[in-house]
Order: structure tokens, then sequence, then C-alpha cells
């Protein structure tokens, strides 16, 4: 019986790797909702422009959740699909009734923070892996969400 899996990978590796970006999937789902709840809940002399940031912001979250699925899915594992188990899996928090446009902001760039660290996280796990999907997909999102959280950085000043 063969070690190397539908795409080429060591079962090992992609084991590993699919944890990873399960763990990964958590933090997107949980940090999609409070992205949502920001859109839903935020007040103040900034709600247009904030309501209409936050929509885009989780739209994109939303891709990149069933993008993330489906590398799990691609490596030959199952992605997690229950809340009860991302609120034990994130890092994010469950960030509940915030509706100050600051405090808005400042959980949206936390957010971001942690995805890219655990997306770093997951470069290094794939490139040692010889996991050029898995890596090129984490790098795609690091080099965006870096521009994003140094653009919200800018917005608090």
């Amino acid at each position: 019986m063969s070690n190397i899996n539908t795409i080429g990978l060591h079962e090992g590796s992609a084991s590993q790797l699919a944890e990873k970006l399960n763990e990964l999937l958590a933090n997107y789902q949980i940090f999609y909702m409070n992205v949502r709840g920001y859109h839903w809940n935020v007040k103040g002399p900034q709600f247009f422009e904030l309501h209409a940031k936050f929509e885009e912001l989780y739209t994109d979250l939303l891709t990149k959740v069933d993008e993330v699925a489906e590398r799990i899915l691609t490596l030959g594992h199952q992605p997690v699909h229950a809340y009860s188990d991302y609120v034990t899996m994130s890092r994010i928090a469950e960030d509940k009734n915030v509706t100050d446009g600051e405090a808005c902001v400042r959980g949206t760039l936390q957010g971001f923070q942690t995805l890219i660290e655990l997306q770093r996280e997951l470069l290094s796990l794939a490139s040692d892996a010889d996991d050029e999907g898995t890596a090129a997909q984490a790098g795609d999102y690091i080099r965006e969400q870096e521009k994003t959280a140094w653009m919200l950085n800018a917005y608090l000043g």
C-alpha cells in the first residue's frame, strides 16, 4: 500500500496540513461571523463607510472559507463543519455586540493579524511537504491580508 495520496503528497504530511488547515478554517469561520456582526451592528459617524467595508470583507472571508475547506478535501481529509468545533479550535474569539466603529475596526485588524500568523505557520508546513498548492494559497492570502492590515492600522491612526 502506498504512502502517497492522490495528489502525490505523503499521507503524514497531508494529515498535518489538513489539521493546520482545519484550524485555519475554524478561525476564518469565527472571524467571518465577527465581521458580519460588525457590519450589522456598527453605529456612529463612520457608519456608511464601515458598513460597506465590512460587507466587502465578510464577502471575501466567506469565499476563503470555501477555498480552505476545498483544499482540505483536496488533501484527502474532511473539513471541520460544526460551529462548536470552530469555537474550541479558533484562536480568534467571538466578538459579540460590538457597535463602536473604532472597536469594530480594531477587532477586524486583530482578526487579520491572527489569520496572517496562522497562514505563515501553514506556509512553513506546506513548504516542508513540497505542497505548492497549499503554499500558493497561503502566500496569496498573506499578501492580500498584510495590505488590508496596513490599511486598517492606517485608518485607526
